[in-house]
C-alpha cells in the first residue's frame, strides 16, 4: 500500500527529473562528491532553515529548488520569495555569495529564475538545466540576457527599411527578454535574409551558442542551407559558412560544434523520440494533418537537452506550432522567432502577440518589394454546372495509377458535380476549353508577348496534373520541354526541373500539386492558372506568393525575351472560382474525424501511436483489402514485407484488444495459465504490440498504399461537350486599378515642384504645352527610383479600364507614360495610345498639305514617315536627332536640308506642334 504524502509524491518526481538531467540526488548526511559533477543536496541547512534542495556543481553551490507538492502547481509564482531566502541565505559550513539560479517546482511544473540576469524573470521549463550547461553559464562574464543589452547598432547596408525595422524591433524584443517574437514580411520581401542577419548577429555579438533553423519541409531545409552559404556579412569578406558551422540535419547526429542547426520539425520530433524518421515524411509539410486525441509526448532527450538551442527561428510558423508539433517547442528553454507572410489568430496568439514586424503583401508593393496581381477569370459550363452521363450510354473508366482503360455500359444515370471533377470524373472537354482559352486569350493577358509567360498551373492530384500536362501540350502544339509537371511523384527529378523553369527557356509552362505552392521562389513566374479550389485563406495567400517576386528587366529576358520591361505584376487566370470562394482560417484545433488515408498513414509513420488512429487506419485497410484482385494482393505482400493489408490491419486492432495483449503478457513472461499479468507486464506487452504494428509503414509502402486506393477507376465523360461562358478581366480590380490611379496623382502632385520636367511643363503657356523624350525620360527614372510599383504599363492597363479601352500594351513603358501624362495632365480627355495617337495626326496632317498647294515628292514622304516613327517612339525630334538612325543611312541632316530646300527646320516644328496635338 502506498502510504506516500502529495509532498513526498513531488519529491519523487523532483528527484526522478534532477537524475534524468544528470543529477546526483543525495540527503546532506550521504554526500558523495565523486557520483557525479552536478550534486543536489536534500534538505540543506541554511541561515533560513533547510532548502528543499542545494544543487552544487564541482563542489560549488549554484542553485536551490523549493519543492511543493503537485496541486500548488498554480502557485508555484507564490513561493518565489522563499526561494529567494534559500538564493540569499548562508549555506551551513560555507561563506558564499546569493546563489545564481532559481528553481520553484512541484514535479510537473517548474519555474526557473536566472538571477545573473539583468532583470530576473521566472520561465517555465521542461526539466532541470544539467550541470554541465551551469558550469558553461558561469565561465562567461555575462549571462545570454545581459550579453543581449549590448548588442551594436545594425549596419543597414544592403538591407530593405522593412528588414531594418524588423531586425531592430526583434532586437528590442529580446533586450525585453520576451520569449516569443513574430515577424509577419510579405513573401519576396526577405524573411529568410533578415533571420540569417539576425542570426549572425546574435552569434558574433551575443555569443550565442547554438542557433535551430526550424523548417517543415525537406525543400525549404534545402533552400535555407543556400541562403546561408551565400550570405555574406558586412563587417567579414568570409561567407556565414566559414565563419560558423551550418549544419542541416538528415539523421539523428547532431555535431556538437554546430553553430546553426536547420531541421524539418518532423525530424527534431524524431530525434527527441530517439526514433529514426523515413526521408518521405519530411517531403510535405506535416500542417497539423492527423491530430490524435493524445499524441505521443515529448520526453526529456540527455543528448538534446531543452537548453541545447538558445534561439529556435520558425520558417513558415502559421502551420507548423501546434497540436503535435507544440510540445517540440515547448521542450526547449529558447526565444522562438517566428516567420511568416501570413499569420492567423493562432499564430498571434502561439507567440504571444508580440508582433515586432507587420510588413504586407499591399506595403511590400508600395515600396516595390513585390509586384501586385490583377485577375482574369475564365468561366465554363461542367466546371460551374457538373453534367449528367445517361444510362445505356458506353463509357471509358480509366485507372488513376496505371492509366489503363476499359469501355462499360452504365446501367443507370451518372451525374457528377464540379467537385467530383478530376478526381472522380475526367471530363477532356473541360480540361481542353480552360486550356485552349487561356491560350487564345494569352495576347490579351500580355499584349506584345511573344512567347508563353511563364506560368504556373495548380492541379488537384497527380493524376490531374497529367491530363493537364498532356492538354498544354497539345493545345499551343508544342513538345515535352514546354510543359512539365513539378510534384514528388515526378519521374524526373522535381529541383532540376525546378532549376530549369527558374532559369531557362523551357519550361514556359509548369504544373504542380503541392511541392511549389508555397516557400518555393521562381521569380521569372508571371502567370498562375488555378484548375483547383483552394478553401484554406492560409493556403491561398501563399499559393498567390508565389507570383510576386520582383525581377529587373535584363534578368527577366533571360528567360522570356520578349518581355518590354522588368515584371510589373503578375496575373492570377481563376478557372475554378477560386478568388470568389469563401476562405477559412487554418484547420482549427479540435481533432477532424474525416482524415484522409494519406494523413493517417503519414501519422503512423511520424511516431502516432494512439487507440483512434490504429482503428481508423485498421477500418481503411480492411476496406481496401475488400477491394483487391489477386495480382494486387500479390504486389501488396511484396511491398509489405510478406504482410496482407488484413494482416497489417489486424495487428493495428490487436494492440488495443484487451484479450491480444494479456495473451502477449503471457508469452513475454511465460505466465502460467492460472496466473494473471499484472499491470506493468500488460503496458509492457501493448507496447510491444503497439510498437510491433506501427514498425511495418516506411515511406516506400505508404506511398504504395496511397497510390493503390487511387489505382480504382475514374470515369472519362467524352460525351458531355463543355463551352465557354465567360473570359474576362475581374471586374473587381478595378477597384486596384483607382488605387493606381490615385496613387499616380498623388505622386505628380508630390513631386511636381521638385522633379524639372514638371517645372518645365507647367511654366508654358497651356495652349503650348507639350512633352519632349527629355522631360518624359527624367519622370519616367524619377518615378522608378521614387514609386516602383506604379509601373507605367499597370497605370496605363487602369487608365484603359477606366475609359473603357482596349488594354493593348504600348511598345515601351516610355511611350506609355506619355499617353498616361496627357490623360492625368488634361491634354488628352481620355487615354489615347501614343502611337496611335501620332499616326492619325500625321495622316490628317499630310492629307491638308497634298490637298493644298504643296505636293510632297515619294521621297520627301518617305522622311516625313520616318519623322513620325520617330516621334511615336521618342516623343519629338529635334534636328540633332537626323544625324543617328534611321536617318543617318539615307544620308541624315544634309540629305533633308537638300530635300526640303532649307524648310528643315519648319518642317520639324510643325510636325512636333501637329503630331502631338
Amino acid at each position: 500500500m502506498n502510504n506516500k504524502s502529495p509532498e513526498q509524491h513531488a519529491r519523487d518526481r523532483i528527484d526522478m527529473l534532477l537524475q534524468q538531467s544528470g543529477w546526483a540526488v543525495q540527503d546532506r548526511n550521504g554526500i558523495n562528491w565523486s557520483a557525479s559533477a552536478g550534486i543536489a543536496v536534500r534538505e540543506y541547512p541554511t541561515s533560513e532553515g533547510p532548502a528543499d534542495y542545494i544543487l552544487f556543481v564541482d563542489r560549488k553551490p549554484v542553485g536551490v529548488i523549493e519543492a511543493k507538492r503537485e496541486e500548488k502547481g498554480e502557485s508555484l509564482a507564490t513561493v518565489e520569495d522563499q526561494s529567494q531566502g534559500y538564493r540569499s541565505a548562508k549555506l551551513q559550513y560555507l561563506d558564499n555569495a546569493p546563489l545564481p539560479f532559481a528553481y520553484e517546482s512541484n514535479g510537473e511544473v517548474t519555474w526557473f529564475t536566472d538571477h545573473l540576469d539583468p532583470k530576473p524573470r521566472s520561465r517555465r521549463e521542461f526539466s532541470f538545466h544539467r550541470p554541465e550547461t551551469f558550469r558553461e553559464w558561469l565561465k562567461q562574464p555575462k549571462s545570454l540576457r545581459a550579453r543581449l543589452q549590448e548588442l551594436p547598432p545594425l549596419d543597414t547596408t544592403g538591407l530593405r527599411d522593412c528588414q531594418i525595422k524588423a531586425i531592430h524591433n526583434l532586437e528590442t524584443s529580446f533586450k525585453s527578454a520576451r520569449p516569443r517574437a513574430l515577424i509577419q514580411m510579405a513573401t519576396g520581401s526577405g524573411k529568410t535574409f533578415t533571420a540569417i542577419t539576425f542570426i549572425y548577429r546574435l552569434l558574433k555579438f551575443a555569443d550565442a551558442k547554438r542557433i535551430l533553423f526550424l523548417v517543415d519541409t525537406k525543400n525549404l531545409g534545402e533552400q535555407a542551407e543556400q541562403e546561408f552559404m551565400a550570405f555574406e556579412p558586412t563587417d567579414d569578406k568570409r561567407k556565414f559558412t566559414e565563419l560558423y558551422t551550418v549544419q542541416r540535419l538528415n539523421s539523428p547526429y547532431i555535431s556538437p560544434g554546430s553553430h546553426v542547426c536547420i531541421s524539418t520539425i518532423q525530424r527534431l520530433y524524431s530525434i527527441l523520440k530517439d526514433e529514426d524518421l523515413d526521408e518521405q515524411a519530411e517531403q510535405e509539410n506535416p500542417n497539423e494533418r492527423w491530430l490524435p486525441k493524445e499524441p505521443l509526448p515529448v520526453v526529456y532527450n540527455e543528448k538534446i537537452p531543452p537548453e541545447f538551442f538558445d534561439f529556435i527561428v520558425i520558417d513558415e510558423c502559421h502551420r507548423s506550432i501546434y497540436n503535435l508539433w507544440k510540445q517540440v517547442l515547448d521542450y526547449f528553454d529558447a526565444f522562438l522567432v517566428g516567420l511568416t507572410a501570413t499569420p492567423d489568430a493562432r499564430t498571434f496568439g502561439f507567440f504571444q502577440e508580440n508582433v515586432v514586424s507587420e510588413y504586407t503583401h499591399e506595403q511590400a508593393v508600395i515600396d516595390g518589394v513585390n509586384v501586385g496581381y490583377d485577375v482574369y477569370l475564365i468561366e465554363t459550363k461542367i466546371t460551374k454546372e457538373g453534367a449528367t452521363v445517361n444510362a445505356g450510354e458506353y463509357i471509358e473508366r480509366r485507372e488513376k495509377m496505371s492509366r489503363r482503360k476499359r469501355w462499360a455500359m452504365l446501367d443507370e444515370d451518372e451525374s457528377y458535380s464540379a467537385t467530383a471533377l478530376d478526381r472522380d470524373v475526367v471530363n477532356p472537354s473541360q480540361i481542353r476549353w480552360i486550356i485552349r482559352t487561356f491560350r487564345d486569350k494569352l495576347p490579351e493577358i500580355f499584349p506584345h508577348r511573344r512567347e508563353v509567360p511563364k506560368t504556373l498551373i495548380f492541379a488537384k492530384t497527380d493524376s490531374h496534373a497529367e491530363d493537364i500536362i498532356r492538354m498544354v501540350r497539345e493545345e499551343f502544339g508544342e513538345g515535352n520541354e514546354f510543359c512539365k509537371k513539378i510534384t514528388y511523384q515526378s519521374k524526373e527529378v522535381p529541383k532540376s526541373v525546378l532549376a530549369q523553369f527558374r532559369n531557362e527557356y523551357n519550361p514556359r509552362i509548369a504544373v504542380t500539386v503541392d511541392m511549389i505552392a508555397t516557400g518555393t521562389d521562381v521569380k521569372p513566374l508571371e502567370c498562375l492558372l488555378f484548375m483547383r479550389d483552394v478553401k484554406s485563406r492560409n493556403y491561398f495567400e501563399q499559393m498567390k506568393g508565389r507570383g510576386t517576386r520582383t525581377l529587373g528587366e535584363d534578368d527577366l529576358r533571360k528567360v522570356t525575351p520578349s518581355a518590354a520591361s522588368g515584371k510589373t505584376h503578375f496575373v492570377i487566370v481563376d478557372a475554378v472560382g477560386v478568388t470568389k470562394t469563401l476562405k477559412t482560417d487554418s484547420r482549427p484545433l479540435e481533432r477532424r474525424p474525416s482524415a484522409s488515408l494519406k494523413d493517417l498513414l503519414g501519422a503512423v509513420l511520424m511516431g502516432a501511436r494512439d487507440e483512434d488512429l490504429y482503428t481508423s487506419l485498421a477500418n481503411r485497410l480492411i476496406r481496401l483489402d475488400r477491394q483487391l484482385d489477386e495480382q494486387e494482393r500479390s504486389e501488396f505482400r511484396q511491398e509489405a514485407g510478406g504482410k496482407t493489408a488484413s494482416h497489417i490491419a489486424a495487428a493495428l486492432l490487436a494492440a488495443y484488444d484487451p484479450d491480444r495483449i494479456e495473451e502477449k503478457a503471457r508469452e513475454m513472461h511465460t505466465l502460467p495459465a492460472d496466473r494473471q499479468p499484472e499491470a506493468p507486464q500488460l503496458a509492457e506487452a501493448q507496447e510491444a504490440l503497439i510498437e510491433a504494428a506501427g514498425r511495418v509503414f516506411s515511406g516506400p509502402l505508404n506511398e504504395y498504399i496511397e497510390n493503390l486506393r487511387r489505382v480504382h477507376e475514374q470515369l472519362l465523360d467524352h460525351l458531355n461537350l463543355d463551352e465557354l461562358r465567360h473570359a474576362g478581366w475581374d471586374t473587381s480590380s478595378g477597384e486596384r486599378g483607382a488605387g493606381l490611379i490615385e496613387g499616380f496623382r498623388e505622386y505628380i502632385e508630390t513631386y511636381k515642384d521638385e522633379v524639372a520636367a514638371f517645372r518645365i511643363f507647367y511654366e508654358q503657356p497651356y495652349q503650348q504645352r507639350h512633352w519632349t523624350y527629355q522631360m518624359v525620360k527624367e519622370i519616367l527614372d524619377h518615378l522608378k527610383r521614387h514609386r516602383p510599383q506604379l509601373a507605367p504599363f499597370r497605370i496605363y492597363e487602369a487608365y484603359a479600364e477606366l475609359d473603357n479601352i482596349p488594354k493593348d500594351q504600348p511598345k515601351s513603358e516610355l511611350i506609355a507614360l506619355v499617353a498616361i501624362l496627357r490623360r492625368e495632365l488634361g491634354l488628352d480627355a481620355r487615354l489615347d495610345p501614343w502611337d496611335e495617337k501620332v499616326r492619325r495626326n500625321f495622316q490628317d496632317w499630310a492629307f491638308r498639305k497634298q490637298a493644298g498647294a504643296l505636293k510632297f515628292t515619294e521621297e520627301q514622304m518617305d522622311w516625313l514617315r520616318m519623322i513620325r516613327d520617330h516621334i511615336a517612339a521618342s516623343v519629338s525630334i529635334s534636328e540633332d536627332d537626323l544625324d543617328f538612325a534611321p536617318f543617318d543611312a539615307k544620308g541624315g541632316r544634309g540629305k533633308m536640308w537638300q530635300l526640303f530646300e532649307g524648310q528643315t527646320t519648319l518642317v520639324i516644328n510643325e510636325l512636333n506642334k501637329e503630331l502631338v496635338a
